[in-house]
């Protein structure tokens, strides 16, 4: 759920996936941990960098089955905090989605691990779609000064390496 901005940061998809494994491998000292990480800033690097809905599906099916529907699993899904109950989730939460808001609003629909999986599935919405001003405005607002600087600093930085 923290490896969105490796996607950002990342010039190349290898570089996203390296720089995934490295901040995952301080908290998650599990091959399925880090799996996770890097398959969820693999396709937050392929959604900025212009790639297709089908090209971000191929991609994150190499990893876990990413072929169902929302609908399929919102009535049995339950609370999972494994990267395999809840990184596939995530990306159909986006592959499904027509925007930004929608795809927040589709991850937090299945219930379960809600904010990891809202998340994660923010990271590669906002790479596609970005964010919409008025919903990035009211967020904003309940963030303290210091952790809006950091975002500003973040943002700014991306900018200058592309």
């Amino acid at each position: 759920m923290r490896v969105s901005p490796c996607g950002f940061w990342a010039k190349n998809l290898q570089e996203a996936e390296d720089l995934a494994i490295a901040v995952t491998k301080v908290s998650h000292n599990h091959e399925e941990g880090i799996k996770g990480a890097v398959v969820a800033a693999g396709c937050t690097f392929l959604a900025k960098d212009g790639h297709s809905k089908d090209c971000i599906r191929d991609y994150a099916n190499k990893f876990y089955d990413v072929n169902f529907y929302l609908d399929d699993i919102r009535d049995s899904y339950k609370f999972d905090v494994s990267c395999q109950g809840s990184v596939p989730q995530a990306i159909v939460a986006f592959l499904e989605a027509k925007d930004f808001e929608d795809a927040i609003r589709g991850a937090v629909s299945i219930g379960g691990d809600s904010d990891t999986i809202a998340a994660i599935t923010g990271g590669i919405a906002e790479a596609y779609y970005g964010i919409p001003e008025e919903i990035k405005n009211e967020t904003l607002q309940y963030l303290p000064n210091v952790y809006k600087e950091i975002l500003q600093l973040f943002y700014n930085k991306i900018e200058n390496r592309i």
